[in-house]
């Protein structure tokens, strides 16, 4: 799959993606609307192009507050990203990693975060490996931090599983789109307490939705 090029779709108002996109940085927004005052932290897993991300702090008045790392393993993702920062004048509150979004040492430092961004991630693994994700999310996210997923809906619909992991996890969910839309985006609030970070423990292995799903290609 080129990930380079899916990017594309975004461009395209009328796209799945490009109405996925709104809603996630509708939901971010709300998020840094409602933050204390006070430096914020943002990670994201398998940033692509940080779209998400850097649509939102553009514009934002919290933008000074925020430190952002875009985790991503595509080299031409991670350089458009930079380019996107930098023209919205965040580059140097912008850091772009090239490199497995799996492996916890990416975010050491940064982590817990008080905004932990897994979008475009659920859909490219098995169950299991989403269920470890949301999970790790414990040590990524701080108390009273905020988890923006997404996953498609395709039967067997696996968001209700995603739900009770998230809640067993200690995160209460705050928002869910409805199931009527195709995809489903969801911001879950922390209520526990931290995990310490395992920089030897993977957190998921990226299969892919068309290895998952090689009869059909809509999302990830």
């Amino acid at each position: 799959m080129d990930w380079s090029a899916w990017h594309g779709a975004y461009d395209d108002p009328g796209s799945w993606q490009a109405r996925r996109l709104l809603t996630v940085q509708a939901r971010l927004r709300e998020v840094l609307d409602g933050a204390p005052p006070g430096g914020l932290g943002i990670v994201s897993l398998c940033a692509g192009e940080g779209r998400d991300v850097l649509g939102v702090l553009a514009e934002h008045p919290r933008r000074a507050d925020v430190r952002v790392r875009l985790v991503e393993a595509d080299a031409r993702n991670t350089a458009a990203a930079r380019r996107r920062a930098e023209a919205a004048g965040l580059g140097a509150q912008v850091e772009t990693v090239t490199g497995d979004a799996a492996l916890p040492a990416h975010y050491a430092g940064l982590a817990p975060a008080d905004v932990v961004l897994a979008c475009g991630v659920f859909g490219n693994l098995t169950d299991a490996d989403v269920a470890r994700t949301v999970r790790a999310c414990r040590a990524l996210c701080r108390t009273g931090g905020t988890v923006i997923w997404t996953r498609h809906r395709e039967a067997p619909d696996l968001v209700p599983r995603i739900l009770d992991w998230f809640a067993e996890a200690e995160f209460e969910q705050r928002w869910l789109s409805p199931p009527d839309v195709g995809y489903a985006v969801g911001a879950h609030r922390f209520t526990g307490t931290p995990d310490e970070l395992a920089p030897g423990q993977r957190m998921f292995d990226f299969v892919g939705y068309p290895t998952l799903r090689p009869d059909r290609w809509p999302d990830g």
